[in-house]
């Protein structure tokens, strides 16, 4: 049992589609080779292939690749986080039930998470309710809110409601910190963004968050967690010897991994080899950032061929994590 947690969608938004709904919106221009451009107004933002919004090309990759079943999220630059709170909802419902129906086509195979507007409490309750009831298996969040990162009182009270009513939560990063500096060779993407999720899952753990979260909560970091692995000694080294960083952290961080996930887009044997040893085999699950160009190219090779794994390491990791942490069952999917 194959299950992909991490890839994404975009809808196929023309340009006044996506200005009727936020003035902001990116739009996807479809071209007649099978691949298309996102824009953002008149500016090109990335290239990608038809799987991205075509679900019957979605479906064919997963055949090719040996996939039984993927959750798809819909592409970060649609969060629409910066709009007014009302737009974004609009927007957001409306990218929620496109969603859904691109899952339509074959719902054995095709689950997706639900986006929010996350810069409203209320608002986001209010979809995410909606959008669980309407068949999405849970919520794919940005990692901050302009300013405002994960122990934001306003953001806590959103996960203890996700945790409450048994929403599981993907966490992506997006919209990078110091463009600035990092506006060549993508590196926002190649450092930033792995920054960016160990910066916010360090804010949970440091600022004593999850003590205010119910342990129903089920939480995934992207993109193997960042760089939080590989740092980790360095972050409990620094507890140690520092009173600042210990002040509101009541335990040893390392000791906080047993209350959230990872994928396990980490590209490489030996860091697949110290994400597992760090969270443990039950904690990490088969992602790819399909259809993108920057994730698994062969989906599924680097657990396949990884030496260190034993069969139930790779049945965690392929499958049982996913469905268990997504409450699906196996008579939900192509398996059955």
């Amino acid at each position: 049992m194959i299950v992909d947690i991490h890839s994404h969608f975009f809808p196929r938004l023309s340009r006044e589609e996506a200005r009727d709904l936020s003035s902001s919106l990116p739009w996807l221009s479809v071209h007649d080779d099978a691949t298309g451009t996102i824009m953002r107004g008149a500016e090109l933002f990335r290239p990608v292939t038809a799987p991205l919004w075509d679900p019957i090309a979605r479906v064919a990759d997963l055949d090719r690749h040996g996939v039984d079943l993927q959750i798809i999220s819909a592409t970060p630059a649609l969060f629409g986080y910066e709009n007014d709170p009302a737009e974004a909802a609009a927007s957001a419902r409306h990218i929620n039930d496109l969603s859904l129906a691109h899952c339509a086509v074959d719902t054995k195979r095709l689950k997706s998470l639900c986006q929010v507007p996350l810069q409203d409490l209320g608002l986001a309750c209010d979809e995410l309710d909606r959008a669980m009831a309407s068949g999405h298996v849970g919520v794919q969040i940005g990692n901050h809110v302009g300013s405002r990162d994960m122990d934001d009182g306003a953001l806590i009270e959103f996960l203890q409601h996700c945790g409450t009513i048994g929403a599981p939560v993907l966490v992506h990063p997006w919209d990078m910190m110091a463009r600035e500096r990092m506006d060549r060779y993508m590196l926002q993407w190649l450092v930033g963004m792995p920054a960016e999720t160990q910066l916010s899952i360090l804010y949970l753990i440091l600022s004593g968050a999850f003590a205010r979260l119910p342990t129903s909560l089920k939480l995934c970091f992207a993109h193997g967690g960042g760089s939080f692995a590989f740092l980790l000694g360095r972050v409990d080294n620094a507890w140690r010897n520092r009173d600042i960083v210990r002040c509101d952290c009541p335990e040893l961080p390392s000791s906080y991994t047993n209350r959230f996930f990872t994928d396990s887009i980490v590209f490489e044997a030996n860091a697949l080899t110290l994400l597992v040893e760090t969270m443990g085999s039950g904690r990490v699950m088969f992602g790819t950032d399909h259809p993108f160009p920057l994730g698994e190219q062969t989906p599924g090779q680097l657990i396949k061929d990884h030496a260190g794994l034993g069969p139930k390491e790779r049945d965690q990791l392929f499958g049982t994590n996913a469905l268990s942490f997504f409450n699906l069952h196996v008579s939900d999917t192509v398996a059955a």
